[in-house]
């Protein structure tokens, strides 16, 4: 089957599949481990203390792939400088960047000049449209199943992909709800041209910054086991359902605002789960934790959801 599209070739990768920018878990190994397998793999770099951080990072990812790969900006994290970080990927040449979380503009700005590719992560058509304007090369379209943060309406990746594609002319990239070949061909048919992945490739062996009962949670999820945090500071956002989130959940039905919130939604409480298994933290997940039932290697799934996605494909084409 010809995966060759505008994606693939903006990218300069194989499958249109890209690794999403997880904080604090997407690092150079799972990133090379994807790109390796012929999809976008991501390291992200908000997660990171400093600028010389983030180019140890980058260098070490070049060590373990040849293959194309991105860097990933998460700017809304309460206006934390992001600027000496996007230098650093300017002055490394990284092919890709991806801004989630904020504003675009100011990155793109930064990037205009350069070959590097911008992507840009959107819950919203018009957010889309405005992505385009200012001259991103692709947008990534996350619906309310999606892991971590979302848009503030519940429009599902099922509804929101096809607007979008409809109203931009640049390549359109599904997120939320997709894990297997079955999601990927979804996706196609909707009019995307690719598809972003970020709770499924926790559940593999190279996310070696998810601890195990992070990585165990996710395989023993069922369709019930998540929960939309932080709606009462307008930003929602999905996390697994625990005894640590449900205490969240009591404070927002009191909407006690972002200074009474703050120490359990840090990160540093994220932190305590994703990384030490702790139970006084909590993790983000998307829906899709409940179609993960294994921890195959990054190879293993790719191959995987390519063979399920290509047998779909021949019986359509009977």
């Amino acid at each position: 089957m010809e995966w060759n599209n505008r994606v693939t070739e903006t990218l300069g990768i194989t499958y249109p599949i890209i690794q999403g920018g997880l904080a604090h878990l997407a690092y150079a190994e799972l990133a090379a481990a994807v790109s390796n397998a012929g999809g976008l793999g991501q390291i992200t770099a908000m997660s990171m203390g400093r600028p010389a951080e983030l180019r140890e990072e980058i260098h070490k990812l070049r060590q373990l792939t040849r293959q194309s790969f991105g860097v990933n900006f998460a700017i809304g994290q309460h206006g934390r400088p992001f600027e000496e970080m996007v230098q650093v990927a300017i002055d490394e040449e990284v092919p890709v960047i991806s801004v989630t979380g904020g504003n675009p503009k100011p990155v793109i700005d930064m990037v205009k000049d350069t070959p590097i590719k911008v992507l840009v992560l959107v819950a919203a058509k018009r957010q889309a449209e405005k992505a385009e304007e200012l001259g991103a090369d692709a947008v990534m379209v996350v619906g309310h199943e999606g892991g971590g943060h979302l848009g503030r309406a519940d429009t599902s990746t099922l509804i929101l992909t096809p607007q979008v594609v409809e109203s931009v002319s640049i390549p359109v990239i599904a997120s939320g709800g997709i894990s297997d070949g079955k999601g990927l061909m979804a996706a196609l048919a909707l009019g995307a041209e690719g598809i972003e992945m970020g709770t499924r490739f926790i559940a593999t062996k190279e996310c070696v910054h998810a601890n195990d009962t992070y990585k165990r949670a996710l395989v023993e999820s069922d369709e019930s086991s998540t929960v939309v945090i932080k709606r009462s500071l307008g930003m929602p956002a999905r996390a697994l359902k625990n005894s640590w989130t449900e205490q969240i959940l009591e404070l927002e039905k009191n909407t006690p605002g972002y200074e009474g919130l703050k120490s359990y939604i840090s990160g540093e409480a994220n932190k305590r789960y994703i990384h030490e298994g702790e139970e006084d933290g909590f993790a983000w997940a998307g829906q899709v934790a409940a179609r993960i039932q294994d921890v195959p290697s990054v190879a293993e799934l790719m191959d995987r959801i390519i063979e399920e996605a290509e047998a779909i494909r021949g019986k359509w084409s009977n």
